[in-house]
């Protein structure tokens, strides 16, 4: 009989090496788990770099990506916050401010996305077609200024 056909230990588990072990119910059997626990994986992301955002409290990269993980999971309230931080360190980011204003408007809050959507362009954000695209924009499609900031109104 080759190896392929036999149950081969795994080398992380406590009988490993120690031969076959029997089917019957002698041997415990042990809950498998994710080692991350009942998260699901956009809550486990999330969880991962909140941690080293309390390590790193002004770190720009980490608060992109979970401005980013939230907005995902929905959680609009935490997307606006890390958002809002993003703008706070660096005020000139039009792409901060573009996301800020995306984050606000499926907030609800068109006129703080108007405003944050105005200043990402008068900063240097150009991608108009992306913009009158973006379905994070979508409630403000018919406002007025919106409209006025496509060259529409």
């Amino acid at each position: 009989m080759s190896g392929i056909d036999t149950p081969q230990p795994v080398p992380d588990e406590p009988d490993a090496g120690s031969g076959p072990q029997p089917r019957s119910g002698t041997r415990s059997r042990r809950k498998t788990e994710p080692w991350f626990g009942n998260l699901g994986q956009l809550d486990f992301d999330i969880e991962f770099f909140e941690r080293i955002l309390a390590r790193k409290v002004d770190s720009v990269e980490v608060l992109r990506i979970l401005a980013e993980l939230v907005s995902k999971k929905g959680d609009l309230k935490q997307a606006v916050h890390y958002d809002g931080r993003l703008v706070e360190l660096q005020p000139d980011d039009f792409l901060a401010r573009y996301n800020l204003a995306c984050s606000l408007a499926r907030a609800g809050r068109a006129d703080e996305a108007i405003d944050a959507l105005s200043r990402a362009v008068l900063l240097g954000y150009d991608d108009l077609d992306h913009m009158e695209s973006d379905p994070d924009l979508e409630s403000l499609r018919t406002h007025p200024d919106f409209q006025a900031l496509l060259g529409e109104g």
